[in-house]
């Protein structure tokens, strides 16, 4: 889940790091308004979940209420890489003596934390790494020992700062790491990290992204999660997550509902491979129940696109017979709005097989089958 950069701020407070006086706004007049409290020139950017919004007109500057009012009345409604705008983040403008880069974020090769850090900031990092690699402070973070004063100091030392500052620097460091360690981010970053005319550091910007395995222990994401701001979402994959459905609208007009991320791109696999075009990409997940199935039904059928579907499912967890009769649920409600296909294979086969046949709806065995099938109904066959 990506935050935006408010909301990674309002984080970043939480743990100590300093971040620029500001508010978020929604309107011309809360924005005029901000202005008029903090009294001096500002920064206004528009909060979408997309980086490079300095080059794509997201990021303007006001030096009075006024001008501000009308800038963020630029910004609000605007579409910035894909994303709509509604929210602006109104703050005080930096006098700004150097731009850093540190970063926190997973070394999957490595199997731990890394933090990054670039006398260099400002600027997209991977193109400093490819670059100038030599730029780039680059430290694994032993996963039992964790991140230590010592190891933050020596990073700050690489970056060219002693004393005041060295120690400054660190403290920032190690609560970035506390925060990516206790909110469960798989990254957060500070990019900008400003150090002032005056010699204090200050995070400009936040990037933090949580894993969307660990939004149990995070009830306040949750909430978040269903924003234009956030993702660009299709109708469709905005009701699938909030279904909690895996969904990802295609181009094609076979709709596909499997169990397993594995099984499902193997599924859209061979619907290519038979010269039919996939809808969409639909996960269940494990232990999928009839209501789950129900869900995913409706939600590839009301896809306008789509003139056919295939359901496979591979039980192990699942249920075979659960899925018969969600399947069959769906079609005593509602009927089918399009023409399905199915393979069932694994746990309970034969009585969801029979569940299924029974209710006149077609099962085959092989996905070759199933796949071929399904791309004859889409041609009208």
């Amino acid at each position: 889940m990506n935050l935006l950069e408010f909301e990674g701020k309002e984080i970043f407070s939480k743990y100590g790091i300093p971040i620029p006086r500001g508010e978020v706004v929604s309107s011309s007049l809360q924005a005029q308004r901000t202005v008029e409290r903090l009294g001096c020139s500002v920064v206004l950017k528009a909060q979408v979940a997309a980086g490079g919004r300095g080059k794509s007109g997201g990021i303007l500057f006001a030096e009075t209420p006024y001008g501000a009012a009308q800038t963020a009345e630029k910004l609000l409604g605007s579409e910035i890489r894909g994303f709509n705008v509604r929210k602006v983040l109104v703050e005080g403008k930096l006098r700004i003596k150097k731009e850093l880069y540190f970063g926190v974020t997973v070394d999957r090769s490595s199997r731990c934390y890394a933090a990054l850090a670039s006398r260099e900031g400002g600027t997209d990092i991977e193109e400093v790494v490819a670059s100038a690699p030599e730029k780039v402070v680059r430290f694994l973070i032993n996963p039992l020992y964790g991140f230590r004063v010592h190891h933050a100091r020596r990073i700050a030392k690489s970056l060219g700062y002693s004393g005041e500052q060295m120690a400054s620097l660190s403290t920032i460091f190690l609560s970035l790491y506390t925060l990516v360690v206790e909110q469960d981010a798989e990254m957060a970053e500070i990019n900008p990290l400003v150090e002032t005319v005056e010699g204090s550091f200050i995070a400009a910007d936040a990037r933090m992204v949580v894993d969307d395995n660990a939004l149990f222990r995070h009830p306040e994401f949750k909430e978040r999660l269903f924003s234009e701001e956030r993702d660009p979402l299709s109708p469709e994959e905005l009701e699938a997550r909030k279904a909690g459905l895996a969904y990802v609208k295609l181009e094609g007009d076979i709709g596909v509902i499997g169990n397993g991320a594995g099984l499902t791109m193997a599924t859209l696999d061979m619907i290519r491979l038979k010269e039919g075009a996939p809808a969409n990409f639909l996960d269940l997940g494990g232990g999928a129940s009839s209501e789950a199935i129900s869900s995913a039904l409706n939600l590839v059928f009301s896809d306008s696109k789509v003139r056919a579907v295939l359901v496979n499912i591979l039980g192990g967890i699942t249920q075979c017979d659960e899925v018969a009769r969600g399947i069959v649920e769906v079609k005593q409600q509602i009927g089918f709005r399009k023409p399905i296909v199915v393979r069932l294979m694994g746990t309970n086969e034969e009585e969801g097989r029979r569940i299924l046949r029974e209710a006149g709806v077609e099962v085959l065995e092989s996905l070759e089958a199933v796949a071929e099938r399904a791309v004859q109904m889409a041609r009208g066959n």
